[in-house]
This record gives structure tokens, sequence and C-alpha cells, in this order.
């Protein structure tokens, strides 16, 4: 006998509801699709970014939802007519791999504090996701899919409104680094690099309006997979904001012994937009392994040059 509507309907969706959660994400089995959307990401747990959602639910008047999601409030904003939704957590961001079975945004901006030994007050932005061992989150060998053109959107704003209003503050791109490791395009903008910075609403308000950038209709630009160099490469970030150009996935140097050939094409295929060329930090770039990234790049037909 042929099941009924009802009977069909319940055997091709599935409702998930994750601890704590209070918000029904419908599934659609055949599809294998959500709605689209946008979601913004903070952590309850994360100074600064609390203060950056702060800001954004302030300056664009987000919309506070009957929704919850763990036991916080839902915020919801239309932009360019597509629907954004603010959402917190309550566990660090780096351990938030569960957002994969519950969300297909088009895209995931999160909200997040930065910290780093020196100090350096500092605005930058990154894709998630492991290039060896998953340390802090996410999945081993195993990189979010990076969005090049909102992350540029993102640093190019932080870079004018952070001059404009006399911020002394670096604006930078970092490389591929920590959880979690998603099959949607996912970026973190971020505040720091302590807890004075964390704190600090004129910057939070910068970093607000960078996420909105992400998130909005971007020219078209030139890809590239960054390669070489520090954690913070100046090369890349300075070819963003003065050129056409802009960086997906960023592999630093220290991550070079362990990166091969197999990594360098998940780089390359897990980026919203072609990837057109790889940029290699020549100097960064110790000769043991300039090698096999020349042979590899060869191999996935992607030209490369030094800079």
């Amino acid at each position: 006998m042929a099941p009924s509507l009802l009977t069909e309907d319940l055997l091709s969706k599935t409702i998930f509801f994750h601890e704590n959660l209070n918000l029904p994400i419908m599934y659609n089995k055949r599809s294998g699709t959500t709605p689209k959307l946008n979601l913004f990401i903070a952590s309850t747990k994360d100074t600064a970014g609390m203060n950056i959602a702060k800001q954004l639910i302030y300056h664009y008047n987000f919309e506070k939802l009957s929704e919850s999601f763990h036991k916080n409030p839902v915020y919801s904003k239309t932009f360019q007519n597509k629907e954004t939704k603010l959402l917190f957590i309550n566990t660090e961001i780096v351990d938030t791999q569960f957002l994969g079975d519950l969300f297909n945004p088009n895209l995931l901006v999160f909200l997040s504090r930065h910290s780093s030994a020196s100090g350096i007050p500092t605005l930058s932005v990154h894709t998630p996701g492991n290039l060896s061992e998953a340390k802090f989150g996410g999945k081993p060998r195993n990189v979010s899919i990076s969005p090049a053109a909102a992350m540029k959107n993102a640093l190019l704003e932080m870079a004018k409104l952070k001059d404009e209003r006399g911020l002394d503050y670096d604006v930078s791109y970092e490389c591929t680094h920590h959880g979690p490791s998603l099959n949607v395009p996912a970026m973190f903008a971020e505040l720091g690099s302590s807890p004075k910075q964390w704190k600090d609403s004129k910057a939070a308000e910068v970093v607000a309006h960078a996420a909105v950038a992400a998130i909005s209709v971007r020219s078209s630009c030139s890809v590239a997979l960054g390669i070489g160099g520090p954690h913070y490469n100046k090369k890349f970030t300075k070819l963003a904001l003065t050129t056409q150009r802009a960086f997906g996935h960023i592999i630093p140097k220290y991550a070079l012994p362990e990166v091969d050939a197999e990594i360098i094409m998940q780089c390359v295929e897990r980026t919203v937009e072609t990837v057109d060329s790889a940029v290699l930090d020549w100097k960064g770039i110790k000769g043991a392994y300039k090698p096999k990234i020349i042979a590899a790049l060869e191999e996935l037909g992607v030209p490369s040059e030094k800079v």
C-alpha cells in the first residue's frame, strides 16, 4: 500500500533539535537542502563576540524573535532581500562542529575574539578548518569552505573604517586554522588581541560593519590560494586591500611540514569561487617544500606566482 501523504511527508523530513535548543530546523532528505539564509554566530563565553553582536543589534535594528537557540534569544534582519539570523551559543566557537548538522546557510560568519601573545590590536578575518591535526575543534585534515570574496569585503571595510575613525589597529588576514570544519561557506570576523580590545566598543562596531559587508553583494575579484609566510601575512593582506585579488584559504609556513597534495587540492576545491591562481610567499617557504608545492599546483592546473 502506498504511504499516505502525511506518512510520506514525515518520511521525507526530519526535525533536528540540539541540546538546549528550542529552534526546529527542517531538513528535507530528498533535496538535501534547508532554507537559505545568512548566519551570524557569537558565543556567550566570548567577550569580543558579544560586544560585536551588541553593535550589530544596535546599529542594524535586528528584531528579537520568539525563537531561542541554546536558551538564548534569536535575532533577525533582512539584508538585500535575504534573511540573516544572529544566534548565540553557550560553547566556545571552535567547538561548534554541530552547526553543520543544523544549518545550510549561504554564509556563516563567526563573531569572535582574537588572541595573540603579542597583544597587538588587530582586526582580522580567516576561514576555519584544520590543515593537519585537530587541536582546537573541527576535524583533522578538513577545512571549511572558504568565502574569498566575502572575506575581502570584510577586510576592506575594516581597513576603511579603522582609518576613518582613527583606530590604532592592524587589519589582516589570518591563515586557515582551528575548528569548526564545516561543509558550508564559513569565516571568522575577529577583534583582538587582548581583553582591552575585546571590550573596545568602537572597534567592535567596525567588526560589526565588516560582518555586514561580508554578507553584502560582492564585486567580482580574482581568487587565490595563499601559501607560505607567517600566520598574519602582510603581503597577502596588502594585495587584497590594493588590488582585485582576494584570498580564500591561506597555508602558512609553519603548517607546510604536514601539508601534502591532498590538502592543497582540498583548499582549492573547498573555496566558494574558482581559484584562479596560487600566490606563493616565496621567502616564507623552506626550500625543501617548494618542489612538492609546485608539483601539486601543476597537477591541479593552478598557475602560481611568487611575491
